[in-house]
């Protein structure tokens, strides 16, 4: 099972909107770009939600088949490990295999000992195809990262295994996330990570890198873009690299995780896979809830005061809510509006704070991330909410698919 060039991890925390997020990858397809949708729902998401994993296979199917797709999609069991992977194990057949908390791990001495001695030969300068400095190895650079990763890798390995066995002969397709970890790989720690992976004998399709910067739920990027440009490109090149030193799968490409309104990133990816006509895997399912909620906004009647509800019953909840997300949300309480003000608010009003508009003054970044997080609040109003969500359909299918197509497939994959 071969992951193609260009795929989106998509998907909805409640399931409605899959026909919508197939028509704006219709319309990149119809300018000659084909991205494949990959249904992601993590465990944590079906916790809060009270779904199940087969459930997002049943609506990625429904999707496909009320928009005539005609290409593959997956199924993506998002950041899982040994303790939680089971109940996806039939209906997945893509695996983002989470190690953080093994980063960092010491290894066992004698493991180590031989990744040292397997790697040495890469001491000194290697030249990588496409970067204007070779990468240094020195044996302390080999024995640093197998301390800090190797444990990773064999966590990567185990899990795969497990998997594999579970599923038999039926194919699926393997990434390894890196990115919950405190700083950025280098170009050489990532080079020596690909290399432990391959030697836990995982054919990993894409692996998801600690870029410099933060990459909070819902926002815009916060960094310096130039570097992350920097990273992103040497990153395309060493695994470009690493696929012919380790017998890597031809396809192995980056995965970017949160990358739902990265808006200031797009150009500058667009950029790197042009000129090195490489792939790449973005993750953007977790703002179609914020679509959701501003359709309904603009709905007006129950639509609106849904939307209000959520939020005033959010605020009092903020611990609760974020401590999930506490490592990749940056909200100041203090430029939280008021549940009065906020009341007050008419359907536009509402729209402009959550909308994600760096243009216009009302945009309220925090606003935003509290009600990324509040999407349990939603799922606790039940029916109230689905019936909400299927009497206002079509305005809110088309905020989600404006949204998915304008503002993150066109600046990303066409460079407008």
């Amino acid at each position: 099972m071969k992951l193609p060039k260009y795929s989106l991890g998509v998907g909805d925390r409640f399931a409605h909107q899959g026909p919508a997020q197939l028509d704006a990858l219709l319309r990149a397809a119809e300018r000659g770009v084909s991205v494949t949708p990959v249904w992601n729902k993590s465990h944590r998401e079906h916790t809060i939600v009270g779904s199940s994993p087969g459930d997002v296979r049943t609506a990625a199917a429904a999707a496909c088949k009320a928009r005539n797709w005609s290409g593959p999609f997956f199924v993506d069991a998002d950041h899982i490990g040994l303790k939680n992977v089971g109940p996806f194990l039939e209906s997945s057949d893509f695996f983002t295999l989470d190690v953080a908390d093994c980063i960092g791990a010491a290894p066992a001495a004698e493991d180590l000992a031989r990744f040292i001695a397997r790697h040495k030969h890469y001491v000194g300068r290697l030249p990588v195809p496409g970067l204007d400095a070779p990468l240094e190895i020195s044996e302390v650079t080999i024995a640093r990262t197998g301390q800090k990763f190797l444990r990773a890798a064999q966590r990567a390995g185990e899990i795969y295994r497990y998997i594999a066995q579970a599923k038999g002969p039926a194919p699926f397709v393997t990434e390894v996330s890196l990115d919950e970890t405190d700083t950025p790989q280098t170009p050489v720690e990532l080079f020596l990570i690909l290399a432990a992976v391959a030697g836990e004998g995982v054919p990993l399709q894409t692996i998801a890198p600690r870029f410099s910067g933060s990459f909070h739920k819902g926002v815009d990027y916060q960094g310096d873009v130039g570097q992350f440009a920097r990273e992103f490109d040497q990153d395309v090149a060493v695994l470009a690299l690493a696929r012919q030193e380790f017998a890597l799968p031809e396809n192995l490409k980056l995965s970017v995780h949160s990358g739902s309104d990265k808006f200031s990133l797009y150009g500058p990816m667009h950029d790197v896979l042009r000129r090195r006509e490489a792939g790449v895997h973005l993750k953007t399912a977790g703002t179609t809830w914020l679509e959701e909620l501003i359709g309904l906004a603009l709905a007006g009647g129950d639509g609106l005061q849904i939307a209000k509800d959520v939020y005033a019953q959010a605020l009092p909840r903020f611990d609760e809510l974020a401590a999930p997300y506490a490592a990749v949300i940056d909200i100041d309480r203090r430029r939280l509006p008021a549940a009065e003000t906020v009341r007050a608010w008419d359907g536009p009003a509402f729209a402009a704070a959550l909308r994600h508009d760096r243009g216009c003054a009302a945009y309220n970044p925090h606003f935003r991330q509290l009600l990324h997080v509040a999407y349990k609040v939603a799922a606790e109003m039940g029916p109230r909410l689905i019936a909400a969500l299927e009497r206002h359909a079509e305005l809110i299918a088309q905020n989600v698919s404006e949204n998915l197509y304008q503002r993150h497939l066109r600046p990303l994959f066409f460079g407008e």
